[in-house]
C-alpha cells in the first residue's frame, strides 16, 4: 500500500476496472478474451486484487451476466453501467460513484484489454506515487511515442475532474492536461490493440509462438 511518509499510516488505494464496452469492432466481448487460460476480465481483477490495497469495482455494461458470471469467486464490486454505449466517460462516473471516498486515498483507473498488466506494474505507479508525491502516476507506452496512459494512478482530487468528463473520453485527457504534476513508469506492452479480429489473430498468434 501507498505510505503517507508524514503521517506514518498506509494509504488505501480503490481500484476502478472498465469492463462496460461493446467491442462492436472486434465483434466479441474483449473482456472474455482468454489469455493463459483465463479471461481477461478476470485477469486484470485479479492482478488489481493482488495488491491488497483497497476495493476493486468492476464497472460493467455490455454482455454485463457474461462477464459478472467470469469473476465469481473475487472480492470484487461489481456495477452496471446502463448507460455504457454512451462512451468511456459514462462509466468511469459509475465507478467513481461506486467508491467510498472518505477511506480512500488515491485510485487507480484500469482497462480490460491489456492483456500484460500485471500486479507489479501496478505496484510500480504506487511506488512511484510514494516518492514523488505526484497527483498523477502514469504508464508510459513504447517509445518513439512514449504515450502516457493507463494503467494510471490518481489522487482523489481529480475525481471532480472524471466526473466532468463526457463521451468517450478518459483519463488520458486528465493526464495530458496536467501534465505537470504527473510522472510514468515504463510500460512497453501497453500499446497492444485487441480492436479488430486481425489484431487478435496477430495476438494470439504471437501467443501461440512463445
Amino acid at each position: 500500500m501507498l505510505v503517507n511518509k508524514r503521517e506514518g499510516v498506509q494509504m488505501a488505494i480503490a481500484t476502478i476496472i472498465l469492463a462496460a464496452g461493446g467491442s462492436t469492432r472486434l465483434g466479441q466481448p474483449k473482456q472474455l478474451i482468454l489469455a493463459d487460460g483465463e479471461t481477461l476480465v478476470r485477469r486484470m481483477a485479479q492482478q488489481a486484487l493482488a495488491l491488497q490495497a483497497g476495493p476493486v469495482v468492476v464497472v460493467l455494461g455490455a454482455s454485463q451476466d457474461r462477464i459478472s458470471n467470469e469473476l465469481a469467486g473475487l472480492s470484487v464490486t461489481t456495477v452496471v453501467n446502463s448507460a455504457w454505449s454512451e462512451g468511456m466517460a459514462s462509466s468511469l462516473r459509475v465507478g467513481l460513484r461506486a467508491i467510498d471516498w472518505e477511506t480512500t486515498d488515491a485510485f487507480l483507473v484500469m482497462l480490460t484489454d491489456q492483456p500484460y498488466v500485471t500486479s507489479t506494474l501496478l505496484q510500480q505507479l504506487i511506488d512511484t506515487r510514494n516518492h514523488t508525491g505526484r497527483g498523477i502516476i502514469a504508464s508510459r507506452y513504447a517509445e518513439p511515442d512514449g504515450v502516457l496512459g493507463v494503467p494510471a494512478l490518481f489522487d482523489t482530487h481529480y475525481r471532480r475532474e472524471f466526473l466532468g468528463l463526457t463521451g468517450d473520453t478518459g483519463a488520458r485527457k486528465l493526464i495530458q492536461q496536467y501534465a505537470s504534476d504527473c510522472t510514468s513508469v515504463p510500460f512497453s506492452l501497453a500499446g497492444i490493440d485487441l480492436d479488430t479480429p486481425a489484431d487478435l489473430r496477430h495476438w494470439q498468434a504471437q501467443q501461440a509462438s512463445q
